[in-house]
C-alpha cells in the first residue's frame, strides 16, 4: 500500500474539489498516481472540478500579446512565490520586456525562447538574475503561440489568466469574444474532431464504469457511454459550447451568424495554478 501524505490528499482535493476521504481512498487505490486517482474519482461519480489541473504555479504573471500585423500571438506564464513580487512594478516590466522579445523573435519552443537575448543576457539568464534580486524561486512555467491570418489576445484582470486565438480572416470583435469564451469555459479542443482518441477512449471507459456502478445492464453500457461522450463534447469543445454572451446559441451558431466562412484555427490558454 502506498504511503499517502496529508499534503498529497490536500493537493488532490484542490485539483478536483472532491472530499478529503474520497481523495485519500482514490490515491491509495491509485498507489499515489494523481492522474489515476482523478479517473477513479470520476468513475465513482465524483464531480471533478478540473482533471487538467496537474501543474503547480503559486503566484506570478500570465500575459498574452499580438504582433502589430496581428498574425502572431503568444502567451507566457512566469511564476514566482508571492503575490507581492507578482505585482511588483519591476517584475511586471520584466515580463513585458520578455513578451516584446517574443513578438520580435517569434520563438517556436520554450527552449528557443530561453535562449533569446534580453539586453546582455539570455532570457533564461535574466530570470536567474531576477531570482537573485527578489530572493524568490521563479520559473518560466508556460509558453504557447499561434500564427494565423488574424490573431487575438485576451488578458483577464489580475494577469492570472490569458488566452490567444487564431482565425482564418479578420473579425475584430468576434475574435475578442471568442478569446474571452476560451478564458471563461476552458475548452480542450476547437471541435469534436480535434479531441485526441486517447481522451475519447478514456471518456467512454469512464462512462461505462459509471453506468455499471449505477447497476445498468451490460448490453446498454456502450449506448450510455456514448451519450456521456456527446455531453463531454458539448461542454468541452469550443464550437459546441454554449456561447457565454448568449447561451441560446452555441459558439458555432454564433460564428456562422457573423460570417459563414469564419473559422477558428486554434487557441491556447494559460492560467496560474493550472
Amino acid at each position: 500500500m502506498a504511503n499517502i501524505t496529508a499534503g498529497e490528499v490536500n493537493k488532490l482535493r484542490k485539483m478536483t474539489g472532491a472530499g478529503m476521504m474520497d481523495c485519500k481512498k482514490a490515491l491509495v487505490e491509485a498507489e499515489g498516481d494523481f492522474e489515476k486517482a482523478i479517473d477513479i474519482l470520476r468513475k465513482k461519480g465524483q464531480k471533478v472540478a478540473s482533471k487538467r489541473a496537474d501543474k503547480e504555479a503559486n503566484e506570478g504573471i500570465v500575459m498574452a500579446k499580438v504582433t502589430e500585423d496581428k498574425k502572431f500571438a503568444a502567451v507566457l506564464k512566469l511564476s514566482c512565490e508571492t503575490d507581492f513580487v507578482a505585482k511588483n512594478e519591476e517584475f511586471v516590466g520584466f515580463v513585458n520586456s520578455i513578451m516584446d522579445k517574443i513578438l520580435a523573435g517569434k520563438p517556436t519552443s520554450t527552449d528557443e525562447l530561453k535562449g533569446i537575448k534580453l539586453n546582455d543576457h539570455t532570457i533564461e539568464e535574466s530570470i536567474t538574475e531576477m531570482i537573485g534580486k527578489t530572493g524568490e524561486k521563479m520559473e518560466l512555467a508556460g509558453y504557447e503561440f499561434i500564427e494565423a491570418e488574424s490573431v487575438y489576445a485576451y488578458n483577464h484582470m489580475g494577469n492570472k489568466l490569458a488566452t490567444i486565438l487564431g482565425l482564418n480572416k479578420n473579425a475584430n470583435d468576434t475574435g475578442h469574444q471568442l478569446a474571452m469564451q476560451v478564458a471563461a469555459m476552458n475548452p480542450v479542443a476547437v471541435d469534436k474532431d480535434d479531441v485526441s482518441q486517447d481522451v475519447i477512449d478514456k471518456e467512454i471507459e469512464i462512462g461505462k464504469d459509471q453506468a455499471r456502478q449505477a447497476g445498468k445492464p451490460e448490453n446498454i453500457l456502450e449506448k450510455i457511454a456514448m451519450g456521456k461522450l456527446n455531453k463531454f463534447f458539448k461542454e468541452n469543445t469550443l464550437m459546441n459550447q454554449d456561447f457565454v454572451r448568449d447561451t441560446k446559441v452555441t459558439v458555432s451558431q454564433y460564428i456562422k451568424g457573423v460570417d459563414p466562412e469564419l473559422k477558428v484555427i486554434g487557441f491556447k490558454r494559460l492560467m496560474l495554478g493550472a
